[in-house]
């Protein structure tokens, strides 16, 4: 599903260039040689800015690959921050230290082997963000868990809330199913604003405002 005109995504990712390093690009190189699901650049600095904004100094992620959304995450939080990151696989989590160690963001990350809700469960206190790149039938209980954890002020953050690469919002089937109750609880939620942004493959963002 393409939701932006490619064109225009091109442009848009042309006024990122002045992020380029080293380390970025072998991820994004990475993330193309494996065609693994990375969130992209448009959607990666967009997560810095949000976790800037809210001056974010603890973040946990549901999911994490081998640490492409994370790198801006630890660019957000500044040193002394903390980013949790999530992925069922053990050499996806070597990949990911690696990288944010060269990137010379390591020491603000932990790393978290197994299931990523489980990990969240045995991390205490609250967030101020809770970004969700998961297994998209999970991400109802993924919202149901991570809301009540994030302060007022803190944001829940999603990736792929309008399509996946196995279904879409407008679609049949478990993932399009899952999908549309996840952005409905949200938006449905007064406790949290909310707003899906068509960048990419869409990417919800809710404030906790009470």
């Amino acid at each position: 599903m393409d939701i932006v005109n490619p064109q225009v995504e091109a442009y848009l990712r042309s006024l990122l260039d002045r992020y380029d390093d080293p380390v970025l690009l072998e991820m994004e190189t990475e993330a193309e040689r494996r065609r693994f699901p990375a969130v992209g650049r448009l959607v990666g600095v967009s997560l810095e800015l949000l976790a800037r904004s809210v001056r974010a100094r603890r973040v946990f992620e549901l999911g994490s690959g081998f640490g492409y959304s994370a790198y801006w995450f630890a660019r957000a939080v500044g040193e002394g921050g903390e980013v949790h990151c999530t992925d069922g696989d053990a050499a996806n989590v070597d990949r990911g230290r690696a990288f944010l160690d060269r990137a010379r963001l390591g020491d603000r990350v932990t790393w978290h082997v197994g299931d990523a809700l489980t990990s969240f469960r045995e991390v205490e206190g609250d967030f101020d963000i809770v970004f969700v790149d998961l297994d998209k039938p999970a991400y109802p209980r993924a919202w149901r868990e991570a809301s009540a954890r994030i302060g007022v002020g803190g944001l829940y953050l999603a990736d792929n809330t309008i399509a996946a690469g196995s279904g879409d919002v407008l679609g049949e089937g478990d993932v399009a199913e899952a999908l549309r109750e996840h952005n409905r609880l949200i938006a449905d939620d007064d406790r949290f604003v909310s707003f899906v942004n068509p960048t990419r493959e869409g990417v919800l963002a809710a404030l906790r405002i009470s």
